[in-house]
């Protein structure tokens, strides 16, 4: 009988119910764009459409970049983004048109207070609560993959690059109807150049909330979560609200709060890594005497630049699988350490441990072997 590939560890394999899940996405956001395309000329449609979709590689490569250290699964983060695009979007959506006509039809101040009104104190609790359950699905389902607040911001990051795609469309279509080409370009550089992580930024406060959770026991994670999902919409409807009442200096006020929230981030994301090095450092050097970690290996592991340049020599020594090997080699070691602190904490038992413990060297052996000759006792 063939051994189970050991790789089943990174647990980056299409499931059935990430393909069902996928398909769930991708009609709701064909549902949502054609609300879109029946609101306006076709063409409007598909011009909104390439205007949302043009800075979203770049955006989804800064938000990758914050997960070197260990990278999530890919149909994790794919998900993610669809789920953000399609599900919550629509959604989100129709609950949304469904408060403005009853603001507008029962406290009769007209549309625009109408809309403002629903726009600062409804769709931040509708919105963030519909992002949000992609988070709560993970801590579910994947806990395993939220190893630190990085996870939860990463995750919250790709929801809410999803969402916002959609929803740009929506917005840049209706500028288009609205106010012209002019219109359209104000729109486009409020949302898709001053503040293309907003809806990111809001819902990294439950991805850190989240993520807290997945690594803790008792009750108090409720009261983490509940804090994270307030956190959220209330930055989320100050902002709107900002953008909404006070105009161009609410506008500022409302850039300048969104820029403090990320540099925090990005501090916890530094500080989270900086936990990772320390597991590695930890753990590792007692893997010495199997000859598949050496002090050298450490060293590597524990910087980024020491990783980018033994990428970099497996490259140029072994070609891509060459690469392939190191990239499996340096995560397979990196869950290693993340593996030992899930024990560490009681988070898992001690036949799970001993089973993706075996798994993870046995990936490590793996890559060793298809590492250029000679093995390399440091990478130059």
């Amino acid at each position: 009988m063939a051994s189970r590939d050991p790789r089943w560890v990174f647990k980056d394999r299409p499931s059935v119910a990430l393909i069902l899940g996928l398909v769930l996405a991708g009609l709701c956001a064909l549902a949502s764009f054609s609300f879109d395309v029946l609101n306006g000329d076709p063409v409007y449609f598909f011009i909104a459409l390439a205007l949302a979709l043009a800075p979203v590689p770049l955006l989804l490569a800064a938000v990758l970049a914050l997960d070197r250290m260990e990278p999530e699964p890919r149909s994790n983060l794919i998900f993610a983004f669809a789920w953000g695009a399609g599900v919550a979007v629509l959604v989100a959506g129709l609950v949304n048109s469904f408060n403005l006509i009853y603001i507008e039809n029962t406290v009769r101040l007209g549309h625009d207070i109408a809309r403002n009104i629903a726009a600062t104190f409804g769709a931040p609790v509708v919105e963030e609560t519909m992002k949000g359950l992609v988070l709560l699905g993970l801590l579910k389902f994947k806990r395993a993959e939220l190893d630190g607040p990085t996870d939860g911001i990463i995750y919250a990051s790709m929801v809410g690059l999803g969402f916002a795609m959609s929803e740009n469309v929506s917005y840049y279509v209706a500028a288009l109807n609205d106010r012209g080409p002019q219109g359209l370009a104000v729109i486009v550089v409020l949302r898709g150049i001053l503040s293309p992580f907003a809806h990111p930024l809001f819902t990294s406060m439950i991805g850190v909330a989240v993520a807290y959770a997945a690594q803790h026991r008792g009750r108090v994670r409720i009261l983490v979560i509940a804090a994270g999902w307030i956190g959220a919409m209330l930055l989320h409807g100050i902002w709107n609200g900002l953008t909404s009442y006070v105009g161009i200096g609410g506008l500022a006020v409302a850039y300048v709060l969104l820029m403090i929230v990320l540099f925090i981030l990005i501090g916890i994301i530094f500080r989270d890594r900086k936990r990772i090095i320390g597991l590695i450092q930890t753990f590792l050097p007692a893997y010495q005497a199997t000859g598949l970690v050496s002090r050298y290996d450490v060293d590597m592991l524990s910087s980024l630049p020491g990783r980018r340049q033994a990428r970099q020599w497996a490259k140029e020594n072994g070609g891509r699988d060459g690469l392939r090997a190191m990239n499996e080699y340096q995560l397979a070691s990196t869950e290693l350490g993340l593996l030992h602190e899930r024990a560490r904490r009681q988070m898992i038992g001690e036949h799970t441990f001993n089973e993706e413990q075996q798994a993870l060297l046995e990936c490590m052996a793996d890559a060793r072997a298809r590492f250029p000759q000679p093995q390399p006792g440091s990478y130059p």
